[in-house]
């Protein structure tokens, strides 16, 4: 018997801020569904039949959404109950997250049992967690949050929430309540990480406790309602194994990395949002020797270090005076003091690009980070730009030849239209042919390989048969890569 016929007799709440059925997963049965076996046990003081002049009915709302109403009237009591008995422990900073959900469990199961509802040990766990959601996690978006298959998150309005799995766009069934109910949880998420959103400050980037990036904006600058945004974060660290298994890049381009990695190569990661940059610089990141001190630099902390020695810094934005505001442009020329071996910086978009590439010039060699571009001609202009940024008077051939000589390699990213990311160059910056920055590709993706069945990209990324100049380098260091690394595939006999 389902928990909502259950509640059937319940009264409906009278406060008029009902939740809609469609908020809760514990959907009414269709008309006609119930049948005299299933009909609901007698409740002493709540079995009357429903009045004929009720809140929901005075206001045209269809009998059959009673059942609903009376569910979100018995969620709304027991949450009210819940901060009743726990008090001041919700906010008591010396117990841990655990302990308060394991308290607030414990809690919430006496008050349904004093709601007197009979219900089944199943259909008891499902409405303890749905208030416990409401109450000390995010809401609908609770679930989709502890989803494993779900990477993305999209909140267009309280009522269309958007997921992406296997890089395919859902629209999901969960919605919010109202405006209202979104917004509560987004001051909720914010507020744990120390930020904060109004009308005076309308847009936040913050993050969650496990890492995943969150981008909220509300009304003004939300025309349609606040909106929502949140890239999850894997719990297990994505290795170089899973993205040879997933096609994004080959064993032998892997082997070169981790060599370009173990030489000290400078290496920027390049590509468009959402194509998987940050997954790479992790991986990437993966090849640095145990023995070095890094240091990272981050917006949004999202870097998942594999190394002990590590020190990671994370910039802030102003107070509500406007004041107090720290930049990753700060935090790199201050790192520059903290003797670091390596230096990560999660993503350049600004002025701090020039201090990167003075840093990556002057004995911090084996530095890393991302830049926003479609190509590796693309990245070396968003560099030149970004650079510029600084404020520096400095002419266009200076700005070259600075990134000419700090940066030696870059990968760039594509996300294909079957949704799948794949490394599509890794190009070798040479040095400088007049006023040009000139490129060399290493690999590229083989597009000529064509669609299988299902729309998926049966190519991959292939040698371009180039000996790359650094590998002077790696000779100089003892650091061997096999010559069949850079031979074509019509080279090597059976290699696709």
């Amino acid at each position: 018997m389902k928990l909502s016929e259950r509640i059937k007799g319940l009264q409906p709440p009278s406060s008029g801020s009902e939740v809609p059925p469609e908020t809760t997963s514990l959907h009414p049965p269709a008309d006609g569904q119930a049948t005299p076996s299933d009909a609901s046990p007698p409740v002493p003081t709540q079995s009357a039949a429903q009045p004929a002049a009720s809140p929901l009915t005075s206001r045209g709302v269809a009998p059959a959404s009673t059942t609903g109403d009376a569910l979100a009237g018995l969620k709304q009591r027991a949450a009210k109950a819940l901060f009743e008995r726990m008090g001041s422990r919700f906010s008591d900073s010396s117990i841990t997250e655990e302990e308060l959900r394991t308290t607030a469990r414990q809690e919430l199961s006496a008050v349904v049992d004093e709601e007197q509802v009979p219900l089944s040990p199943e259909e008891r766990r499902r409405l303890i967690r749905e208030i416990a959601d409401e109450v000390m996690g995010y809401g609908p978006i609770q679930r989709l949050l502890e989803d494993p298959s779900i990477t993305e998150i999209m909140v267009n309005r309280s009522d269309q929430i958007y997921v992406e799995r296997n890089g395919q766009l859902t629209l999901t069934e969960a919605r919010f309540s109202s405006d209202e109910h979104l917004r509560q949880v987004i001051e909720r998420i914010v507020a744990k990480v120390g930020r904060r959103i109004d009308e005076s400050s309308p847009l936040v980037d913050a993050r969650l406790e496990d890492g995943s990036r969150v981008n909220a904006i509300i009304p003004p600058l939300a025309v349609n309602g606040p909106s929502l945004t949140i890239r999850k974060f894997g719990q297990v660290p994505i290795t170089v194994q899973d993205l040879i298994r997933w096609g994004s890049i080959t064993p032998v381009m892997a082997e070169l990395l981790s060599a370009c990695v173990r030489a000290r190569l400078n290496i920027i990661v390049s590509g468009g949002t959402g194509t998987g940059k940050t997954t790479m610089l992790n991986v990437v990141s993966s090849f640095i020797p145990d023995g070095e001190r890094i240091v990272t630099i981050e917006d949004a902390v999202e870097l998942q270090m594999q190394q002990e020695h590590v020190v990671r810094l994370e910039s802030r934005p102003a107070n509500i005076e406007g004041k107090g505001a720290i930049g990753i442009r700060e935090l790199l020329r201050n790192s520059l003091r903290m003797r670091p071996d390596r230096i990560i910086v999660g993503e350049v978009r600004g002025g701090e690009s020039l201090d990167m590439l003075q840093a990556m010039n002057t004995g911090h060699d084996g530095s890393l980070s991302t830049v926003h571009a479609n190509s590796p001609r693309d990245a070396i202009a968003r560099l030149e730009t970004l650079v510029l940024m600084a404020g520096m008077d400095l002419p266009l051939r200076a700005i070259r030849e600075q990134i000419a000589s700090a940066v030696d390699l870059i990968i760039q990213l594509t996300r294909m239209r079957d949704g799948t990311r794949r490394v599509t160059h890794v190009t070798e910056v040479q040095g400088m042919e007049g006023e040009v920055v000139t490129l060399q590709d290493a690999f590229l993706f083989d597009y000529s390989a064509g669609l299988d069945p299902s729309g998926r990209f049966l190519g991959k990324p292939v040698a371009t048969g180039v000996r790359p100049r650094f590998l002077d380098r790696f000779e100089e260091l003892g650091i061997h890569v096999p010559p069949a690394v850079f031979a074509t595939p019509a080279v090597q006999p059976g290699r696709r």
